[in-house]
């Protein structure tokens, strides 16, 4: 039976942590060892923009030991995050090139959108609750030390994904600014996060009653996990039915109770009480203020806890790439679902769209051998067929222009940064002039590569469907010599669509050295 030993390092904004993995295909993933070193580089870029020499410094040694521990286990493979405390560091690159070179560990920052959907994974990889419980209306509530993500699902599918900046360590940092009383700290990060939760509230939940929320956060999945809690729960008055049953369930009320104990007793009977450090307890007191807030409103009556972390995403996510499992969730369903929500919040015709989807699919499979592109780029193209439209809502003579920009602001879950560039800027050339490489500034040749070969595609197939009344619903492809012949079976008149291909058909050719041409069968 071949083992794999993997390991898997999230360098966070309160602390780094390495768990060595063994994965098997027999097996699964199982836990070997756990290690994890508090470092608070939040309060450095969360404050200044930048990593402080001290611990730029910490966090060389602490990489050069997690190093060590993987050589001695025999680790054949690791990955390494950085979640929000390295992805807003000003001077990001310039410390993370020197921490390779001196340590021998890359460094990989997470987009916000890839470091949710990571925590989605280590979700999944408690398979049989996640897909029950998403197949009724379900919010995933990410709790992180930068930000935090609302998730919703239905009907076994996401809805739509929200990111607040209210993260812990910033909500931290903010009210000890203000230098309150301690008296007062609860309600200023009440008032901090409620009027933010108000605004998700209008927009995706009036007309949504949400059963259960699932938890992914660093201090209440750590307390719920262990052993002690039960115990801790009946000194906060919960009856002998609400007490957690240990599977990570809790009910509304048994939370409750938990939260009111946390709230009335010292710091320190906290960290004796559920055996944390002292200084995680005000963390722990704001995780549990956001979480009360998200159960107030969204009214859910029942609390999944299932104490995994971002590792476990990591591994999850390396495991599936390598085949040693197939994912019972179809991770790929929630990018293409969050991108339908997006088009839909910004009127865009979900029929019309699904028609272009068809074509450009069909003409990206049929022409794989030319074209070169994988299966992340087809997902890209898929897309970029799905937002096509969407700058029409801001304006119907600058769309183009309009669709870049909101796509570039708003989040794809799923999605790099880079990928999300390639779609915004598909989109953006399906009908504006394409832009020569040497006038590109941020751009690499690669990624503009797949932006030609995805755009020469999209045109093609937006050029297929000009009039949008659906014609070329059943066609076949065929490539010959240096020609692409588009055989459609229709009665229509295609006069409009033939006479304006030809200026697509340029395009196309100009891009891939291969013509495409319209037939029409003969009836």
């Amino acid at each position: 039976m071949a083992v794999h030993l993997f390991g898997a390092i999230d360098v966070g904004s309160y602390e780094m942590e390495l768990i060595i993995y063994e994965i098997s295909k027999k097996r699964g993933i199982r836990e070997i060892d756990d290690i994890i070193h508090r470092i608070a580089l939040g309060t450095d870029t969360y404050n200044t923009g930048k990593i402080s020499m001290k611990h730029a410094s910490e966090l060389r040694r602490v990489l050069l030991e997690f190093r060590r521990i993987m050589e001695n286990y025999g680790v054949e493979d690791y990955r390494a995050y950085g979640t929000s405390a390295i992805r807003e560091m000003q001077n990001s690159a310039l410390v993370l090139n020197r921490l390779e070179m001196e340590t021998g560990i890359h460094i990989e920052p997470l987009g916000n959108a890839e470091q949710r959907f990571l925590d989605f994974k280590s979700i999944a990889s408690r398979s049989s609750q996640f897909d029950k419980l998403i197949e009724e209306p379900t919010a995933i509530v990410d709790i992180g030390s930068g930000s935090i993500q609302i998730s919703l699902f239905d009907n076994g599918k996401m809805v739509t994904t929200q990111n607040m900046n209210l993260g812990i360590l910033r909500l931290h940092e903010q009210v000890g600014r203000i230098r309150a009383s301690a008296s007062r700290f609860e309600g200023l990060v009440e008032e901090l996060v409620l009027s933010r939760l108000m605004v998700f509230k209008h927009l995706y939940l009036e007309e949504r009653t949400i059963r259960s929320l699932i938890l992914v956060d660093d201090y209440i999945s750590e307390v719920a996990q262990k052993v002690n809690v039960r115990e801790f729960f009946r000194g906060a008055g919960s009856t002998e039915e609400a007490l957690p049953a240990g599977d990570g369930f809790l009910s509304r009320e048994s939370y409750e109770a938990f939260y009111e104990r946390i709230k009335t007793i010292s710091y320190s009977q906290v960290a004796r009480g559920l055996e944390i450090p002292e200084e995680n307890v005000p963390l722990l007191f704001i995780s549990g203020i956001i979480l009360r807030q998200i159960l107030e409103m969204t009214g859910a009556e029942l609390l999944w806890i299932p104490g995994v972390c971002l590792c476990d995403g990591i591994v999850y996510d390396y495991a599936e790439k390598k085949k040693f499992f197939v994912s019972s969730h179809d991770f790929e369903k929630d990018i293409i679902s969050s991108a339908i929500e997006i088009s839909r919040r910004y009127n865009g015709s979900r029929e019309r769209s699904k028609t272009l989807e068809k074509i450009a699919l069909r003409i990206f499979d049929s022409t794989s051998r030319m074209h070169g592109m994988g299966s992340r780029e087809r997902l890209l193209l898929q897309i970029a067929a799905i937002l096509h439209d969407c700058g029409k809502f801001i304006s119907m003579n600058d769309f183009s222009e309009c669709a870049y920009h909101i796509i570039m602001a708003t989040e794809i879950i799923g999605l790099s940064g880079r990928e999300k560039e390639i779609v915004a800027n598909v989109v953006r050339f399906n009908h504006s002039r394409f832009i020569p490489f040497e006038a590109q500034t941020a751009i690499d040749r690669e990624r503009y590569s797949v932006i030609a070969r995805l755009t020469a595609i999209l045109r093609a197939s937006n050029g297929l469907d000009r009039s949008h009344k659906h014609k070329f619903s059943d066609f076949k492809i065929r490539m010959k010599g240096d020609q692409l012949t588009i055989t459609v079976d229709v009665r229509k008149d295609i006069t409009l669509e033939k006479g304006l291909f030809d200026k697509k058909a340029d395009f196309f050719e100009e891009i891939f050295n291969i013509r495409p041409v319209i037939k029409q069968k003969k009836l």
